[in-house]
């Protein structure tokens, strides 16, 4: 007769140990696997953010369908870059949202867009630090001499 080994009491609802390290690898495994494709996308052109900011702007003074269409068809595609900061797409989002066309062209409307568009070039800008230009082979690593006259 085979002998059974009793099973350690657990409470009703927790799920074993090794269950919960297997979900979080998982989930850290498809974390890591959306960072290493992000790079390979280009970040939006300062341009390209530029215009977005004047259509905005436009559609906040003029209040037609002509201004305002363009701000959600410019909009809604960089709202799921995976490169842009979540500040960025707070701005994106709320220019998305509240760039429609209004029976009344009050201040509060015209504010509640014009605000998120002047933000938009601030909160876009990329975090990525340029890429040093390299030096002529004779000026690597030089300092400039002074002689006791030119101090």
């Amino acid at each position: 007769m085979a002998r059974q080994h009793p099973q350690p009491q657990r409470q009703a609802g927790s799920a074993p140990c090794f269950g919960r390290a297997i979900g979080m690898l998982m989930a850290s495994t498809t974390l890591v696997q959306a960072a290493l494709a992000a790079p390979n996308q280009p970040f939006p052109s300062q341009d390209s953010l530029r215009q977005l900011q004047l259509a905005a702007l436009a559609c906040a003074r003029d209040n037609t369908a002509a201004s305002c269409d363009p701000v959600a068809r410019m909009a809604d595609p960089l709202l799921d870059h995976p490169r842009l900061p979540a500040a960025c797409k707070d701005q994106l989002w709320a220019l998305s949202q509240r760039a429609r066309v209004s029976a009344v062209n009050s201040y509060g409307r015209r504010e509640a867009i014009a605000q998120p568009a002047q933000l938009l070039l601030v909160s876009c800008r990329s975090g990525e630090k340029p890429k040093p230009t390299a030096q002529p082979a004779g000026q690597a690593g030089t300092t400039p001499q002074f002689s006791e006259g030119n101090r």
